[in-house]
């Protein structure tokens, strides 16, 4: 029998009911990662009677029982309850058993198996969701009405706006929440304000996260799923899939390792269990120390180049040559990124060969190329450098190439971000990857894709600049921290913890909202518009936070104004996942209390503010407007709303009418007939004439070919002097230990509606954890399940800079001799697992624990061509602070290692 020790809190239920025959069946997708599995959920009144175990008894037309994981299953954290139409319902959200396409059969994560537990219900953890606008008043949140709460925030934007300038006025967002929710807030902040103060959730900046493909042609979702089981290598950089994207690793990529005899090359400083699987199948691990990824790419480049293993034909036709080059790469105003890296010098090259300064020359010439130079700066075995070269590109028996697909995630552009995704795109372009079967290059994707702009970035305001008359986009967090955000509307994100160097950030926001003395004492609504004014006027900043949850600290500790929204299941929605398939999600279940959609409280803010253009009467109209806005991008799904209004039908109406499949965009209409896009880049498609489509949709050269002036992929430097500054600064010093960080499979991003508020999750994952080797974890007198603290004294942060002069001011070393770099600590607490999966002299933690965030040790220098965050580059000291209560239990926490197959 078990003791107290080993008795685990949760228990879970035992049965469900099944839905009856007669229950309501309505589509949606997960609300997860970007795969976007296809969901069914079936909806039944609470008293009424539930369905029977035989298939003629039940709507899911399945004799029970079934095994768990077999399509249709019906699991315990798969039903919950709800209101709809203010009536209790009995409500189960299943994977789609007959799907047939992203998760085929009815596959999910766990994440996504759960998602049924995301649904509000008061019995349930969720009870704590927002429910009603609050005002703080006397430091403590009051609940007040949505007219009271509005006036107040419009009243104070208008006059921060008029008095401080547009770029007092600042909003961090969310990239991905709908397309509808995003459009709304940014035609508000780009078209309406016209305010260059905003960010994205996980950026500091309105930046792309793989500006190195941007300049070589390569658009970053570019794959179909399908072409992940038909390669015969796939490279994985900088993830794991099956921690990350499980229905890609188990529906996708298995498919191609069992079906295809794939072989999988992944790059990744630790060893996880899909790492783990990949070896046991003829797979290769590239442990490499985090950062080094540049050096390990150009030495791949050098073995294939002297082997004579680069696809030829493919170079010849589809890379720019010299002239090709010359002939637009580079031309522009050089108020755009990519521009300014383009006319810059640094990175362009005349062709791949043939020509003087051209890419093979250039590659040879480095000494970080050199096997031996590479193998000793990543710190792997260099005979595995030679053994990836030959999985990717070495010709088969036959003579026949080999069909190679690279795939890139976090990891790898989070560290070193030009030079990374640069030399790994220009490693794609030698071995022919782009626009094949099998032969691709793209992002696997973090969150799903649901951005669509409501205007244009106005990037001619930003103040930063770089030497050459090159302009950034602004640096919100560095905007913030100098003093010039006034009012900041912080819209599903956790700001904070989010961002690189999170304890300097804190700082900051304790200091412009919690010191300033200006603090609302009353309930008068002018006596509080007069204080915030105050406020703003003496430096200090109004912060306004709409969320679904009360966050600590950006909500709970620093908001002003808290603004209750609704989400997924409580209204239509439309995304798109990371094959650009768009699909709705249904609206299936009652807001709590007074919550909103985030389209509609934007829409009634923006209304209080003046501004004209948002008397949407439902999700759908705010949809319909966007279809325009998406012509010409990777996913442009404009002909939904042209179809639609042929048929008489909305255009939401007309999404749900192709269920959990969805429409695979960008897509073109030919007469009544509406033609899909398999892969991007594709110039064997054969389904598009010379003539075009009709003239509503867009045959953008992204469908044919790649996105250069020519059509061609331009070949890009990148030279590792430009990042060796910053990487010999954060090489671990004495006692420290690159301190790595990343996403594992039963914790959704920070965890605000899954590993908070699921039992079993906390059970599982009550603290965070930090993975360390055997022989450092000796050194250091540490056993798993140790208290460790993980602190860094030399935190770099920074601080406000706009104005490069001459061209050393931009790097590390000038910015530290500029004295625009202050260093600062860091800290935080976790359990230890001392595992041989993680790299000697390398430590790894979850990446976004919002109490224990390794964001408060990693470095808020932003890379210097791209103003990317470096989020994987940290460092610091792991010394134990005592035992933590799970060392000697079994009910909580395990540590065994993850690498297993």
């Amino acid at each position: 029998m078990a003791d107290s020790n080993s008795t685990p809190f949760y228990q879970p239920e035992d049965k469900v009911p099944l839905p009856p025959k007669n229950a309501e069946v309505l589509t949606t997708c997960c609300d997860y990662c970007v795969m976007a599995c296809g969901l069914k959920v079936y909806r039944w009144p609470a008293n009424g009677p539930d369905g029977g175990p035989k298939k003629s008894q039940n709507a899911l037309n399945r004799n029970y029982p079934l095994r768990p994981g077999q399509g249709g299953w019906v699991g315990p954290n798969q039903f919950t309850q709800a209101t709809y139409k203010g009536r209790l319902h009995n409500i189960a959200v299943v994977a789609d058993h007959k799907a047939r396409v992203v998760n085929v059969g009815g596959g999910h994560s766990i994440r996504g198996g759960c998602i049924a537990q995301k649904v509000y219900n008061p019995q349930k953890p969720t009870q704590d969701r927002l429910q009603h606008p609050m005002i703080r008043i006397n430091d403590i949140l009051m609940p007040v009405t949505w007219d009271f709460a509005l006036d107040i925030a419009a009243e104070v934007s208008k006059y921060v706006i008029k008095k401080h300038g547009e770029s007092a006025w600042a909003l961090k967002y969310f990239s991905y929440q709908f397309f509808e929710n995003t459009y709304a807030l940014t035609k508000l902040a780009f078209k309406s304000i016209n305010t260059p103060a905003v960010a994205h959730h996980d950026h500091p900046a309105i930046v792309n996260s793989v500006p190195g493909w941007v300049d070589i042609g390569y658009d970053i979702f570019s794959a179909s799923h399908e072409d992940f089981a038909l390669a015969d290598c796939l490279v994985i950089s900088g993830t794991d899939p099956f921690e990350t994207k499980t229905t890609l690793w188990n529906t996708w990529i298995l498919k191609g390792i069992h079906g295809n005899n794939m072989k999988v090359v992944m790059i990744n400083p630790r060893k996880t269990a899909g790492i783990a699987y990949a070896e046991k199948h003829g797979g290769l691990h590239l442990d490499v120390n985090p950062g080094s990824d540049t050096v390990v790419h150009l030495a791949l480049q050098r073995i294939i180049m002297e082997s004579g293993w680069e696809d030829k034909a493919f170079i010849k036709k589809w890379v720019a040559n010299a002239w090709e080059t010359d002939s637009g790469f580079g031309q522009g105003t050089r108020n755009t990124p990519w521009q300014w890296r383009t006319t810059w010098g640094k990175f362009q090259v005349k062709g791949y060969e043939g020509s003087p300064k051209h890419f093979k020359e250039w590659v040879l010439s480095q000494e970080e190329s050199k096997p031996e130079v590479a193998a000793k700066i990543a710190g792997i075995d260099i005979k595995k450098l030679y053994q990836a070269a030959e999985m990717m590109a070495k010709p088969k028996a036959n003579g026949e190439r080999v069909k190679t697909s690279i795939c890139i995630e976090k990891g790898n552009y989070w560290s070193n971000n030009y030079l990374n995704t640069a030399s790994i795109g220009t490693l794609g372009a030698i071995l022919g990857c782009g626009g094949r079967p099998g032969q691709v290059i793209t992002r696997l994707g973090g969150h799903q894709r649901g951005g669509m702009s409501g205007g244009k970035y106005p990037g001619w305001k930003s103040p930063y600049k770089v030497p050459g008359r090159r302009r950034h986009r602004m640096d919100l967090d560095r905007w913030l921290e100098s003093g010039h955000v006034r009012f900041a509307y912080v819209v599903g994100t956790t700001w904070i913890q989010a961002m690189a160097g999170s304890s300097a950030l804190q700082d900051t926001f304790r200091r412009l909202v919690k010191l300033n003395p200006n603090q609302v004492r009353s309930f008068d609504k002018q006596t509080i518009i007069d204080t915030l004014k105050k406020r703003v006027d003496s430096g200090g900043t109004v912060v306004v936070n709409q969320e679904i949850y009360l966050r600590d600290p950006i909500g709970a500790q620093y908001a002003d104004i808290v603004l209750p929204a609704a989400t997924w299941g409580e209204e239509d929605f439309a995304r798109a996942n990371s094959e650009r398939r768009v699909r709705l999600y249904s609206k299936f279940y009652d807001p709590p209390g007074e919550a909103l959609p985030d389209w509609k409280i934007a829409a009634m803010f923006a209304k209080k503010m003046g501004f004209h253009g948002y008397d949407w009467k439902d999700s759908n109209e705010v949809f319909e407007e966007t279809c325009r806005f998406s012509r010409g991008s990777r996913k442009d799904y404009n002909a939904i709303r042209v179809m639609a209004r042929r048929k008489g039908m909305k255009a939401h109406e007309y999404l749900r009418s192709f269920g959990t499949t969805g429409l695979q965009t960008p897509l073109l209409i030919f007469g009544d007939k509406l033609v899909e896009t398999k892969r991007l880049h594709d110039y064997n498609r054969t389904d598009i004439p010379d003539t075009g489509p009709e003239g509503v949709t867009i045959t953008n050269k992204r469908l044919l070919a790649f996105k250069t002036q020519t059509g061609k992929l331009n070949l890009v430097k990148s030279p590792w002097k430009l990042w060796s500054d910053f990487y010999d600064f954060m090489q671990p010093k004495n006692d420290e230990l690159w301190i790595s960080n990343g996403r594992i499979n039963e914790i959704w991003e920070s965890g605000f509606d899954d590993y908070e508020r699921r039992p079993y999750t906390q059970q599982r994952w009550p603290m965070n954890f930090i993975e360390i080797h055997p022989d450092d974890a000796k050194k250091r007198g540490i056993e798993s399940g140790d208290l460790v603290a993980i602190e860094s004294k030399r935190v770099p942060v920074q601080t406000d800079f706009n104005l490069g002069v001459k061209s050393d001011d931009m790097w590390f070393s000038g910015l530290i001799k500029k004295g625009h770099i202050k260093l600062v600590t860091g800290s935080l607490s976790a359990v230890a697992i001392v595992t041989p999966a993680v790299k000697k002299g390398v430590a790894f933690t979850e990446c976004l624990h919002t109490s224990q965030p390794v964001n408060n040790i990693t470095p808020r220098v932003p890379d210097p061509i791209t103003q990317n965050y470096r989020f994987k580059i940290a460092t610091g000291t792991v010394r134990k602070i005592g035992e933590s209560h799970f060392k000697h239990t079994f009910a909580q926490m395990t540590f065994k290692r993850r690498d297993i197959v």
